[in-house]
């Protein structure tokens, strides 16, 4: 087709054989958005297409994707908020018609595979290297390892005595998302070989989760996050392994200075005394 559809707080443009989404960064514009910034939705990823009316004299031009053509739908499990979807172009009213025309064109390039399940990711995963800041620890992603560096002040005694913790992608079955805006959200890993141990059922006590809460592990940077080391397991296929344990030694500076930010930003609200936080400053910058 190669024609634009602009709508509020995305556009979508038609090439030959995928949809070009770019999403708008205003401030109005839901904060995943900015950081998704532009996504190729293949026609194979699609399962169908959808016109619906909106909210105050809007229209909805929805693309469904398939069951596991994109990583990031996949982490989500159905928990994205509405106007957080990344498949949803919402449009005034009066450009109906043009919606229509342009969601009758789109189904016309629907397959017969469009009904069945994707057997991979058609859809381009967020580009690591990614992190984010949990309540209980700095999770980070660069491709081929995920780790967690636990927060000295949010980590329970579980975390903190099993230490820091590293997981290669080839050790990892899958990554189980639980979104921050619902109570008790967390990002937990998912270990090949481990599928019939017990995991501790609360994600705080899980060496293997960071857990969120206010301000920490936010859609729009949690979900990409899980997306991408999601993507990273399926590519690998890899054979289930041993546990990988903790290198003990120097830490990364970088790491300490985090540490010590974050102690700095509790003592200034009030939640660690001086005493407390000079202690615990020594004792980080004594590790480097």
């Amino acid at each position: 087709m190669g024609d634009v559809l602009a709508g509020i707080h995305a556009t979508w443009e038609f090439e030959p054989d995928a949809v070009l989404i770019r999403f708008e960064r205003g401030i109005r514009a839901p904060r995943l958005f900015h950081t998704l910034r532009e996504r190729r939705i293949p026609h194979e990823a699609l399962a169908s297409v959808t016109l619906s009316r909106g909210k105050r004299g809007t229209v909805v031009l929805h693309a469904v994707p398939r069951p596991g053509a994109d990583p990031l739908m996949e982490a989500a499990s159905g928990q994205l908020k509405e106007g957080s979807d990344p498949y949803r172009l919402v449009l005034p009213a009066d450009r109906e018609t043009l919606a229509e025309y342009y969601g009758d064109e789109l189904r016309a390039l629907l397959g017969p595979e469009a009904k069945e399940p994707a057997d991979r990711f058609l859809v381009a995963a967020p580009e690591a290297p990614l992190q984010f800041k949990a309540y209980d620890g700095k999770a980070s992603f660069d491709g081929r390892q995920v780790a967690f560096r636990w927060f000295w002040t949010g980590a329970s005694s579980a975390k903190w005595k099993a230490g820091d913790q590293t997981f290669p992608v080839r050790e990892l079955s899958g990554v189980e998302w639980r979104s921050p805006d619902v109570l008790d959200g967390y990002l937990r890993l998912l270990r090949r070989g481990h599928e019939g141990d017990i995991q501790p059922a609360q994600a705080d006590q899980d060496p293997a989760a960071v857990v969120f809460g206010l301000g920490y592990g936010p859609v729009h940077e949690s979900l990409p996050f899980a997306a991408a080391v999601l993507a990273a397991v399926r590519e690998s296929g890899a054979a289930s392994p041993v546990p990988v344990a903790v290198a003990s030694g120097r830490r990364d500076p970088a790491d300490i200075a985090e540490r010590i930010r974050h102690l700095g930003e509790l003592h200034q609200a009030g939640l660690v005394t001086d005493e407390e936080f000079a202690a615990k400053k020594a004792e980080l910058l004594a590790q480097l």
